[in-house]
């Protein structure tokens, strides 16, 4: 006789409470802990989050800071789009960055490189040295270099005259204003990414170098065959940086410029020209707008060059 082998279900468990409901017990069962840390979110929300999302709000409205606001859809979006003077703080801040990054970056791996032979002494002082420049008020270094740059006063048109030169024009030049306002960059951020990459040579083993000097290699050699290939994650780190940091420029050509950004709108970067929008002439709508589009570029911008940097390490 054929038996059927029946097999017992396990009985079901007993249906706890709602993961909605356990969630909130453990909220009130840790209400101390939550209470210490509840300072930082309640500020983040307030500075951070709620100005994100009201600003995306604000891109859809017209208001000029006081009256009612009046929804305009996507109308200030397609004005953007054929905005000449956005397009030129765009291209600005693009010849900025590209005079700017390169120097700094290479001067500042070749700085780090020499912080880190075992010849250099004092270390300590030339890396306090270095860093000094990026904890210095960038107001204050403004106003230095614009004494160095004026086109009437300025420290270098004073020493073209008593050598017979004709003085130059510095910030009346659509070429020439750029590169003060990139030499700033560079003087300001070049021993802070020095640190960033003494920190990265100091992880790579000294057996390396020692071998390359046993196979005849130069100080040179090393550099480019051993230092380069193995900083190629703290390289990308700087670059994303410092790509960032350029899109967001304001403080060197609104101090050095005014709020127009110089003659012709030479010096008009980005954020400066979004500052005038809506903090000159009240369009808080168009200014939102523009915040928005600066997040769009900044974000293509950094993927492009992680893209870049990632493929040329893999060569």
């Amino acid at each position: 006789m054929d038996s059927a082998i029946k097999t017992e279900q396990p009985a079901k468990k007993p249906i706890e409470a709602s993961s909605k409901s356990s969630l909130w017990r453990e909220i009130y069962k840790n209400k101390a802990l939550y209470l210490f840390i509840s300072p930082f979110y309640i500020l983040f929300i307030i500075f951070g989050l709620f100005p994100i999302i009201f600003s995306l709000y604000l891109s859809f409205q017209k208001w000029d800071g006081i009256g009612q606001m009046e929804f305009v859809g996507l109308k200030q979006f397609k004005y953007l789009l054929s905005d000449n003077l956005f397009w030129q703080s765009v291209g600005n801040t693009f010849i900025i960055w590209f005079i700017s990054t390169l120097p700094m970056l290479f001067g500042a791996l070749i700085i780090a490189f020499l912080l880190n032979a075992p010849f250099v002494k004092y270390k300590g002082f030339y890396r306090s040295a270095y860093f000094i420049t990026n904890v210095t008020s960038i107001v204050a270094v403004t106003i230095i270099f614009k004494s160095f740059f004026g086109n009437q006063y300025g420290l270098f048109n004073y020493i073209l005259t008593t050598i017979g030169a004709e003085p130059v024009k510095w910030l009346d030049s659509s070429i020439l204003v750029k590169v003060v306002i990139a030499s700033m960059v560079v003087w300001r951020w070049t021993g802070y990414n020095a640190i960033i990459y003494l920190a990265g040579l100091q992880a790579i083993p000294n057996d390396l170098y020692e071998a390359a000097k046993i196979d005849g290699a130069n100080t040179a050699q090393q550099f480019f065959h051993i230092t380069i290939p193995l900083l190629r994650p703290i390289i990308l780190f700087t670059v994303l940086m410092t790509t960032i940091g350029s899109m967001q420029l304001f403080t060197e050509p609104q101090v050095l410029l005014g709020n127009s950004g110089g003659v012709g709108g030479a010096g008009l970067t980005i954020t400066l020209y979004m500052y005038k929008q809506g903090f000159i002439d009240n369009q808080f709508g168009y200014a939102s707008v523009v915040s928005w589009a600066l997040f769009v570029i900044i974000g293509l911008f950094s993927l492009l060059n992680w893209k870049i940097v990632t493929k040329a390490g893999a060569k």
